[in-house]
């Protein structure tokens, strides 16, 4: 396992292609820990090289956080989200939605955050 930097940032990266394990599609998991205060892991995989968004919204479907949107390698990966705005403020506590955009994959899930 590599890992490349601390909660303190709101990505974190980790690399499956380094044990030899690749994925065999491109899948988003739960976060965790769910609930959350004050942050939460996403944990996605990408089974080839592609570019990978990872948007926070709320249940309005209004964007809050920009996470992450960039090209990554095949592999298991994890962002972390601290619960701000793309403007640094705190969000309200909530359900918030989490989607993965990479190639053509979609995929969204739901994660609630407490106060």
């Amino acid at each position: 396992m590599i890992l490349i930097n601390t909660i303190d940032s709101p990505v974190d990266v980790y690399d499956g292609a380094a044990d030899g394990l690749l994925p065999a599609a491109a899948f988003l998991s739960q976060n965790y820990p769910n609930p959350f205060n004050p942050a939460t892991a996403i944990e996605f995989s990408l089974p080839g090289r592609a570019r990978a968004t990872v948007m926070i919204f709320n249940i309005k479907g209004q964007q809050v956080r920009r996470l992450l949107d960039e090209e990554r390698p095949a592999g298991n990966h994890v962002v972390f989200w601290d619960g701000r705005d793309d403007s640094g403020n705190q969000a309200a506590t909530g359900v918030y939605l989490y989607r993965l955009q990479a190639g053509e994959v979609v995929e969204t899930r739901k994660m609630l955050l407490l106060k």
